[in-house]
């Protein structure tokens, strides 16, 4: 994979940049800010955004590879890189070009945590375009990028705050004091809220991914056909657990199939689980905000983008909820340039590829404590 990232970026770049020099017509200048190119592969989805700190996100490009994996059931980490391989130096000159921008400023990359094979062909581009560019890098992570979307909003949250933050990969509540000041409250014990949801979509035979298949069949159904269980609710701490709510719709499955009435059920069966997951999410938030004495709550990622969990969390929430625009819930690059629009002190030269398959969160602020004495 190093030698295929290297080769891209030896072949390919010079020829994008000629190419783009030639075809970009007129150019803006910005003197007192600064232009940020923000890049995304961690996983699935290649995205370029281009923000203008003044002035705010100029463009955003995104390319899903869903129809890739979905025969697969799940994300290919080697058709993912071959992918972003294939379209970010596109998406980039279309992001510039649709701007009228010759060059950033400063480019913002994923560094993790994420799959390795396609955090470095972002990281690999990131730094070779910086070079030529001769402008500096910010290396972001990505559920910090998650974290920071609603500032892309008009109306912002301030800090300090509580942030959820639920993925196919992740489910985080954290206590948000201000940019790089986190402490992780809550994390899951086993899956991942948005695994959770496409496992149980594939037990019912549906597409991936999971999450908005379970949500369209859901409105279809009862939500209290089944009583699945609520993991963690009456535990102490703000931990998850969504193992047990998974295995409880395995077993209802195989019931219903052997008495031949899945098809019949299955609306139910997404709807009871739906409001079992979402039921669990928010008893933990509540009680994470409460005992925190935290006003402010955030939700991102790519399960904060479902129906149900922003209008029941707006129901029982006393305080401000705050939610990125659905487009920036899942995975893109306008949430890795606003990020790097808070971390400007943090711009570094170009040099490695920095690729973190992991990288908790807590090392972000261990490395801003070091950087700033």
């Amino acid at each position: 994979m190093i030698l295929l990232v290297s080769l891209f970026c030896k072949n390919k770049l010079s020829q994008f940049l000629s190419k783009f020099d030639s075809s970009c017509n007129e150019i803006l200048y910005y003197h007192n800010h600064m232009l940020i190119l923000g890049i995304e592969t961690s996983c699935d989805e290649t995205a370029v955004a281009l923000y203008d700190t003044d002035k705010g996100l100029l463009a955003h490009v995104l390319n899903s590879q869903i129809s890739l994996h979905a025969p697969y059931g799940g994300v290919v980490p080697e058709i993912a890189s071959r992918d972003h391989l294939r379209c970010l130096l596109p998406l980039i000159k279309k992001v510039l070009s649709e701007a009228n921008v010759k060059k950033p400023d400063v480019i913002a990359y994923t560094a993790g945590p994420g799959l390795v094979g396609a955090l470095m062909v972002g990281s690999a581009v990131a730094n070779g375009l910086a070079l030529t560019w001769n402008c500096e890098v910010i290396p972001i992570h990505h559920m910090e990028g998650h974290l920071l979307a609603p500032m892309l909003e008009n109306e912002k949250p301030t800090y300090p705050f509580l942030a959820l933050l639920v993925s196919g990969g992740h489910s985080l509540l954290v206590d948000v004091k201000a940019v790089g000041n986190y402490k992780i409250l809550g994390t899951t014990l086993d899956d991942a809220i948005g695994e959770a949801f496409d496992k149980v979509a594939k037990l019912l035979g549906l597409g991936y991914p999971g999450g908005p298949e379970i949500s369209r069949l859901a409105e279809e159904g009862i939500d209290d056909s089944y009583n699945f269980p609520r993991p963690m609710l009456k535990k102490p701490g703000f931990d998850f657990s969504f193992s047990g709510l998974k295995t409880a719709v395995m077993l209802a499955v195989k019931d219903l199939k052997k008495q031949g009435k899945l098809e019949k059920e299955k609306a139910n069966i997404a709807a009871s689980f739906q409001k079992a997951a979402v039921d669990s999410l928010i008893g933990r938030t509540l009680k994470a905000a409460r005992e925190k004495n935290l006003k402010r709550v955030i939700v991102s990622g790519g399960v904060g983008a479902n129906k149900m969990l922003r209008k029941n969390l707006k129901k029982c929430f006393e305080g401000e909820v705050y939610y990125p625009r659905l487009e920036f819930c899942t995975d893109n690059a306008a949430m890795i340039a606003i990020a790097a629009a808070h971390r400007l002190n943090d711009k570094i030269k170009p040099s490695q590829i920095e690729a973190k398959a992991r990288w908790p969160m807590e090392q972000i602020n261990y490395q801003m404590r070091s950087k700033n004495g």
